[in-house]
């Protein structure tokens, strides 16, 4: 029971510290830094660690439990992926920079009546052809309807595809260590799991740090936001062309 709650410690304390390595951080903060309103920013980065976690438990507790081997060439190929695909998100970012497009906010999914804030399982009564019957469903709280409804689902689509790139590039590292230090497979892919959560956690965490100054220079200092746009797309930008040449050339994935 003690070696099991080590394990489970570990894995969430080093998820919240894959949270932080720099190509997760500038994936989250050019997609977040679009967001005016800081719990929309929040939950760009809850969807991003949910697609991280679920690729990383799935593709990495896959690598465990039938003993895989990651050729290098894939594992590079992965990782060069996610370098094509902040060169992308910097690109997108400028480009909405300096066209200036300004994103209309859908309207905030409403029910026909309040709940608070709480969730709510329950049903109506209703007919069809004179019949009177009922349907059970789940209104979500009011935070989250708002929330969701400000990201839009197109880019709370593309937050968890995002996640689920980075999960993909990162799940043959852990998947090998966790073989070569965890016999029992179950726990290893418990480690997975809690590794996962530990990066959803610290990737929220980050997100709600990065969005705010986004936030608060929406409204009152466009200029400012607009400089911190530009500063977030070109920093991802340069460090996606630094990786794609890293990995394609010095590492010579590309070159033989």
């Amino acid at each position: 029971m003690a070696s099991l709650a080590w394990v489970i410690g570990l894995g969430f304390l080093l998820g919240i510290q894959h949270a932080t390595d720099p190509d997760h951080v500038l994936a989250v903060a050019t997609i977040a830094s679009r967001e005016p309103r800081w719990r929309s920013g929040v939950l760009v980065g809850i969807l991003w660690g949910l697609g991280h976690a679920l690729t990383l438990t799935v593709v990495g507790g896959t690598i465990v439990l039938l003993s895989l081997t990651v050729p290098p060439a894939v594992a590079l190929s992965l990782e060069l992926a996610v370098a094509v695909m902040l060169v992308g998100l910097g690109l997108v970012r400028l480009a909405w920079c300096f066209r200036g497009v300004r994103r209309v906010h859908p309207e905030h999914a409403r029910t026909a009546h309040e709940h608070g804030h709480r969730h709510a399982f329950h049903s109506h009564v209703h007919t069809h052809d004179g019949v009177a019957h009922r349907h059970p469903h789940l209104h979500p709280a009011g935070w989250l309807l708002a929330a969701l409804g400000a990201v839009g689902v197109g880019r709370a689509l593309r937050s968890v595809a995002i996640g689920v790139v980075h999960g993909l590039a990162g799940s043959a590292v852990p998947g090998l260590l966790i073989l070569a230090t965890i016999q029992n497979p179950v726990w290893a892919v418990a480690y997975l799991a809690v590794f996962g959560a530990g990066t959803m956690a610290g990737m929220m965490a980050i997100a709600a740090v990065l969005v705010l100054p986004f936030a608060i220079s929406a409204r009152r200092f466009a200029g400012i936001n607009h400089v911190l746009s530009v500063g977030t797309g070109l920093l991802a930008l340069a460090v996606g062309c630094f990786l794609v040449y890293r990995i394609g050339f010095v590492e010579r994935l590309l070159t033989g």
